[in-house]
């Protein structure tokens, strides 16, 4: 699966998702122009130890990024949609696309591709979710029906040690 965040802006929110891509096998593309260098400090205090586990591509212009991944079904992420996020049935290959923390999607973008475009349900008088929590919400229910493939679906619990109220 591919996450696409279309001119992100805030460091801390692209290393927030690339450490979720990092850890859930998801593809991670950037599209320019981005509002940080990809050396950011902030950038990759968000990511920390998860960098070597994520790939990332990054693309010139939307266009190029459509090219790349030519054939792929995507779904665009707007609070201005209809359709909810719950009523798609997801795949392993299909685009997760998101915009810009101040502005979102091109409503370009949007209105040619109407009927592929979902939101996350909230109240009305909210604007909209942090970038990386809606990437988080979306990306987390596609591989929930996918049965979460390839990732680590039970922990470890450590034994008990004295009383079961105890931090461990």
């Amino acid at each position: 699966m591919h996450i696409v965040l279309v001119e992100p802006e805030i460091p801390g929110n692209t290393g927030n998702i690339s450490r979720l891509c990092a850890a859930n096998h998801l593809v991670l593309h950037l599209v320019k122009p981005l509002g940080f260098s990809i050396d950011d400090k902030h950038l990759k205090r968000a990511g920390l130890d998860y960098w070597d586990l994520l790939e990332v591509h990054i693309h010139e212009n939307y266009q190029a990024l459509v090219e790349y991944l030519k054939g792929r079904r995507f779904w665009f992420n707007t609070t201005k949609a209809e359709k909810s996020y719950t009523d798609v049935r997801f795949t392993d290959e299909d685009v997760l696309v998101f915009g810009k923390e101040t502005k979102g999607l091109p409503e370009e973008l949007l209105a040619a591709h109407p009927e592929q475009c979902i939101r996350i349900p909230m109240r009305a008088e909210a604007r909209s979710l942090n970038l990386s929590n809606a990437v988080a919400i979306v990306s987390y229910e596609a591989l929930r029906q996918l049965d979460f493939p390839t990732l680590a679906q039970k922990g470890h619990l450590p034994e008990g040690k004295g009383d079961s109220h105890e931090y461990v």
